[in-house]
């Protein structure tokens, strides 16, 4: 079949009808029609039945379509990368976080990169990892920052740096004077999980699994932002990522260190034997350097730290 032919099977079948068809590929109907029928007879077989007026796919069409299906996307996808190329060489920096990192990190680091770069343009959006993946396989975005993303065919990863989970609490929870927690201290309290759809969801789960303690959950959400924020209205505690705990967005809260420490990468993304554009490997270093920052002397920090939203 060639490629006209695949476009035009794809429309039919996905839309029911000729007209349906014609509308979506923006052609006329009898257009349509021709190269439908001109398929058939290459192929040797029908493809749709006319049945009073409607479009039925016959057997042949069904098991086409499965192979047709994955043609259409991978045209679809190439579509996509060439039009998406153009912004990429026009100078802009096109960057995409995971919601964790979204609300605070990206922002900041934009900013202050641009104090030196004031010419630097940006395309940003917050994606969850899975979305950053296919944005940076259709050349969408050229660099991506995620917690211990596993790794993926085409993309490449960079570790920028090494975070650790911490306890979050509401300011009159009462630890008395412990510098760190563990789970079995979390055991009879309302607890807010996170979503193992999530990377670092996954890595939690398996940690609480490992010991043997079943938290009890009030309450599960993929957005770290969100847990820090319902554990701030006073909802319950939870275990989070400490760039999260550290940012002054989600309100009050105390932070303590969990023990044993359980530790993940911090990671840019790129498509793999890609190489960036000068600006956005400039930006790339930027980042990191921020993130770096964002976590310093953690691994040696014992006491407890309450963070105030007025204090960041």
């Amino acid at each position: 079949m060639r490629l006209r032919q695949i476009e035009v099977f794809h429309a039919v079948y996905s839309t029911g009808t000729m007209t349906n068809a014609a509308a979506k590929l923006n052609v006329s109907q009898p257009s349509v029609s021709k190269v439908l029928a001109h398929a058939e007879q290459q192929l040797g077989y029908r493809l749709f039945d006319r049945v009073k007026g409607k479009l039925i796919p016959t057997p042949e069409a069904h098991q086409l379509f499965k192979h047709v299906r994955d043609v259409y996307e991978d045209v679809d996808r190439l579509r996509h990368v060439a039009q998406n190329l153009n912004a990429t060489s026009a100078g802009r920096i096109r960057v995409a976080s995971t919601p964790a990192f979204g609300l605070e990190i990206l922002p900041r680091a934009i900013a202050t990169f641009r104090e030196d770069h004031p010419d630097a343009v940006f395309e940003i959006e917050t994606l969850h990892l899975d979305e950053i993946h296919h944005a940076l396989l259709e050349s969408r975005i050229d660099i991506g920052l995620a917690f211990d993303p596993s790794s993926h065919p085409g993309i490449e990863r960079r570790k920028l740096a090494r975070a650790r989970f911490v306890v979050l609490a509401p300011d009159d929870a009462e630890f008395g004077d412990r510098k760190s927690l563990t789970v079995e201290d979390l055991r009879n309290r309302p607890f807010i999980g996170l979503n193992s759809r999530s990377p670092l969801g996954r890595i939690l789960s398996e940690f609480l699994e490992s010991s043997d303690v079943a938290p009890r959950v009030v309450a599960w959400t993929e957005t770290y932002h969100i847990a820090k924020a319902l554990v701030a209205s006073g909802a319950g505690v939870t275990i989070t990522d400490e760039i999260t705990a550290r940012s002054s967005i989600g309100g009050s809260v105390v932070q303590l260190p969990l023990e044993p420490a359980v530790e993940f990468d911090v990671t840019l993304l790129q498509l793999a034997d890609t190489p960036l554009s000068i600006a956005t490997k400039r930006f790339a270093g930027h980042l990191g350097a921020l993130v770096k920052n964002m976590l310093p002397g953690t691994r040696s920090r014992t006491h407890s730290q309450k963070l105030w939203v007025s204090e960041q």
